[in-house]
């Protein structure tokens, strides 16, 4: 049976009542399986337009709302189907652009767009070019058809050899990249609860995974995906790094890794392993140990009993150690001045 989960309105776009012309918290989520609710706040009515397309122009776009003063609409949407919207302010034309922000897959794991998040220069991320996920070793045929028609260019896998044995992904016919490396050298040092020392290992360790990704980005042929098994902390490092190049603010960044609290579901990130039949390695050991954990079948906060996001140190150890996140960028992933400008014109609007 399909889930279906409800976008939580970020912090980054709750606001008080919006002032004339102004389009505020526009959010997609799916409440129906075949319908789809946009929320908003504007004083004045607006204009919905829909397309399969995420950078249609408006003269391309079908209109399923003209007029609407009551900050919701509902939309059709069938099985499998990706809409982008557009609201317009009828008065002063101001436009955004918004999108479900989860897929609503039947077997994935927080397989989302990182679209709509403000960028540098006033701008808004790109919708429908940049996704984030989740191990991907048990999405159904409907899964596959749904990713499929994201017409992704790029898959970046940020696992360890052990765990793309253990769980492949099923994502096939998309280019696929990943780095060898084994997961004890992830958690060598560190109890595997100790979020502060493994974060602080990420900038050096995925430094690799990094080139990889902003070499994808750089090419500007199409989407990309990035893959951890949660999809929350090593993904959750790649896709701060992406969010901060183009220029997103600290806290919408950490709005966004927070989001994998609700949107994981460990229960399709790994199949079933039986501890009897990988006696002699200690990965599979521990992610069986971690599937038979009933605490383990609902995420856990990303943050310190004091209320640290494990995320901040991470960027505290770039700070410390390169100064800020752009020198980290250039140094370790080779992401120089005129990249960060090329990425800003292409994946920001």
């Amino acid at each position: 049976m399909k889930r279906l989960f409800l976008l939580p309105l970020l912090s980054l776009a709750a606001a008080t009542a919006a002032s004339a012309g102004t389009i505020e918290a526009p959010t997609v989520n799916r409440t129906a399986p075949g319908e789809a609710t946009l929320n908003w706040t504007d004083a004045d009515p607006v204009d919905i337009y829909r397309s399969e397309d995420a950078d249609a122009p408006v003269k391309a776009m079908t209109l399923v709302a003209k007029a609407n003063r009551d900050g919701r609409a509902s939309v059709a949407v069938n099985p499998g189907e990706r809409p982008y919207f557009l609201i317009r302010d009828s008065k002063s034309g101001q436009t955004v652009r918004v999108a479900e922000r989860l897929l609503p897959l039947e077997q994935g794991s927080n397989f989302r767009d990182i679209g709509g998040y403000p960028a540098a220069g006033g701008k808004h991320v790109r919708w429908g070019l940049i996704y984030r996920s989740g191990g991907q070793p048990m999405l159904t045929p409907n899964d596959l058809t749904q990713i499929q028609g994201l017409r992704l260019a790029h898959l970046v896998d940020l696992r360890s050899s052990e765990e793309r044995v253990l769980a492949p992904s099923r994502i096939e016919g998309v280019p696929y990249q990943a780095i060898g490396y084994s997961m004890s050298s992830l958690l060598k040092g560190n109890n595997p609860g100790n979020g502060e020392g493994v974060y602080r290992t990420m900038p050096t360790m995925l430094a690799p995974h990094l080139k990889l990704v902003f070499a994808d980005l750089l090419n500007r042929d199409g989407a990309i995906a990035y893959n951890c098994s949660a999809g929350q902390d090593r993904t959750g490092f790649v896709t701060a790094m992406i969010l901060s190049a183009l220029g997103v603010p600290r806290d919408v960044i950490l709005t966004d890794y927070h989001l994998s609290t609700d949107y994981r579901r460990p229960e399709w990130e790994m199949p079933k392993i039986d501890p009897a039949a990988h006696a002699g390695d200690p990965v599979a050991q521990m992610f069986a140990r971690y599937q038979q954990n009933p605490a383990a079948a609902k995420p856990q906060p990303l943050k310190t009993a004091e209320g640290t996001a494990f995320l901040a140190f991470a960027f505290d150890e770039i700070e410390k150690k390169w100064g800020s996140v752009d020198a980290y960028l250039a140094q370790e992933a080779g992401v120089s001045k005129v990249d960060l400008a090329a990425l800003r014109a292409h994946y920001t609007e």
